[in-house]
C-alpha cells in the first residue's frame, strides 16, 4: 500500500481544528436552478474534500491569513464511446446545461486522444466547469475493447425527464431542489458501472492513464481548484506565495507552475492523493490502490476585451497547461490488492 499522504502543519495550525469551507453555500444566487448547482457542487465537494487531505491544510492556512476561498473551476472527466446517445461530455454536459451552463470554451489533446470544453453560468459567481472526454474509437482496438467491457456495463442512470426536472425548476414549485442534486450526486459520486478487472486497469493505464482513471472512477471529481485573486490578504496574494505556504505546510506540490509571472492564467497542484477504489482480482471482489483526485491552485490576469477594449479578468483555459496538469494522476503498477 502506498503511504498516507503527510502534512506539517505549523505549531498555530496543528493547534486550530481546520473549519470545513463549503464553498458554494454564501454564493449569490437567483433562482431555484441555481440553488439545485450549488448544492449539487457543495455534496460533491464535501465528498472530495474527505479524500483529499491537502485541502484542509489549505483551508488551515486560509484561515489564519483571514483569506477568503473562491472555487475556480470544477473538472470532470468521461470516455466518449462512440455507439451514439449521450456519452462522453454529454454524459454530464446535460445536467449542467438544464442549470443554466453554457459552453465558452473547446479544446483538443490529440496526443491523447482528448477532447474538453469549459462551461460557464451567467451567474459569475458560480463555478466554471471543465470536462474532458477521451475518444476511445482512437485507442488500439484490444485497448478500446478493454475499456468498452467495463464502462458498457452501466448500473446507475438518471431517470427519463430529468433534465427537464432541473430546467423547470425555477417555474415550478413542486419540485425540490435539493433532492435533485442528491440524485445526481449519487450519479457523478458512484461509479456508474460494475467494478472493473485489475488486469484490464494496468493494461488500459499503459496506454491512456486518462482512460484507466475514468474505469476505477467513474464521474467523481477529478479537482476543484482555488482562486488566488479572492485571497484578498498580501501574505498569500500570488501563487507563487501561496505555493510555498503550502509547502512549508508539508504539502507535496507539482514542481513547477505552469504560465509566466503576469500571464493570463497560472496554475499549479497538489499532488493527487491515492485511495482504494473497486476492482475485481482473480474474478473475486477486491480493491486497489488508484490515483484519485489533486488540488488545484490558479491565478488569473487580466486581458483586454476584444468587443470594448476594457480590461477584464481572463477566464478561459489554456490548452498545454491543461496537458501539464492531465499528468497529475499518472500512475505506475499499483502496488497490491486486497479482498473485499
Amino acid at each position: 500500500m502506498p503511504p498516507k499522504a503527510k502534512t506539517r502543519p505549523s505549531k498555530k495550525s496543528r493547534e486550530t481544528t481546520p473549519k470545513e469551507q463549503t464553498p458554494h453555500r454564501d454564493l449569490r444566487l437567483d433562482g431555484r436552478r441555481e440553488l439545485f448547482a450549488a448544492e449539487l457542487f457543495d455534496r460533491l465537494w464535501k465528498q472530495y474534500r474527505k479524500r483529499v487531505p491537502y485541502v484542509q491544510v489549505y483551508e488551515q492556512i486560509i484561515g489564519l491569513a483571514g483569506a477568503s476561498f473562491v472555487n475556480d473551476h470544477i473538472a470532470f472527466r468521461t470516455i466518449a464511446t462512440g455507439r451514439g446517445g449521450a456519452d462522453g461530455i454529454a454524459s454530464l454536459a446535460r445536467i449542467f446545461e438544464a442549470a443554466g451552463y453554457r459552453a465558452a470554451g473547446c479544446y483538443q489533446f490529440p496526443e491523447k486522444h482528448l477532447g474538453s470544453i469549459h462551461y460557464q453560468h451567467r451567474n459569475p459567481d458560480l463555478p466554471k466547469l471543465f470536462i474532458s472526454e477521451l475518444r476511445v474509437w482512437e485507442l488500439p482496438s484490444d485497448i478500446r475493447r478493454l475499456v468498452l467491457r467495463t464502462i458498457g456495463r452501466s448500473t446507475d442512470t438518471l431517470p427519463t425527464g430529468f433534465f427537464a426536472r432541473v430546467w423547470d425548476l425555477d417555474q415550478s414549485k413542486e419540485e425540490s431542489p435539493t433532492r435533485l442534486a442528491k440524485r445526481t450526486h449519487r450519479y457523478i459520486g458512484s461509479l456508474p458501472w460494475s467494478p472493473p478487472r485489475k488486469k484490464d486497469v494496468i493494461a488500459v493505464n499503459e496506454v491512456s492513464q486518462f482512460a484507466a482513471w475514468v474505469m476505477v472512477h467513474g464521474f467523481q471529481v477529478n479537482h476543484f481548484t482555488a482562486l488566488v485573486n479572492s485571497h484578498g490578504v498580501a501574505s498569500i496574494d500570488s501563487i507563487d506565495k501561496t505555493v510555498e505556504a503550502l509547502r512549508e505546510a508539508g504539502v507535496p506540490m507539482k514542481t513547477e507552475i505552469e504560465g509566466d509571472p503576469g500571464s493570463r492564467l497560472r496554475q499549479t497542484a497538489t499532488e493527487a492523493v491515492t485511495i482504494e477504489v473497486p476492482a475485481r482480482v482473480g474474478g473475486k471482489k477486491g480493491t486497489m490502490p488508484w490515483p484519485y483526485a489533486y488540488f488545484e491552485i490558479a491565478e488569473r490576469g487580466d486581458v483586454a476585451d476584444p468587443t470594448t477594449g476594457q480590461t477584464v479578468r481572463f477566464e478561459g483555459f489554456l490548452g498545454p497547461q491543461a496537458t501539464q496538469l492531465f499528468e497529475m494522476t499518472r500512475q505506475g503498477e499499483p502496488r497490491g490488492a486486497t479482498g473485499s
